[in-house]
């Protein structure tokens, strides 16, 4: 069981996170809002300044779904 505490905090770090980046977590809710299914691919690029981007993808597996919903269950 996780600490009342601990949970404020993250419940505000998220709020935070939240306010401070709303294109990201809607861009999250839509993608998120229809089952995500076997053989989506994820891509995602990183800019770091003074830096070139680098860029990554996964295709989505049985497993990760399996680990996405044990993750739901935690809520």
């Amino acid at each position: 069981m996780i600490n009342p505490g601990t949970m404020m905090k993250l419940m505000n770090a998220k709020n935070t996170f939240t306010n401070n980046h709303p294109k990201f977590v809607k861009f999250l809710q839509v993608v998120f809002s229809s089952r995500v299914e076997e053989g989506t691919v994820f891509e995602i690029t990183v800019t770091k300044p003074g830096e070139e981007p680098i860029t990554t993808n996964f295709k989505v597996l049985q497993s990760d779904l399996e680990l996405m919903e044990s993750l739901k269950d935690l809520q």
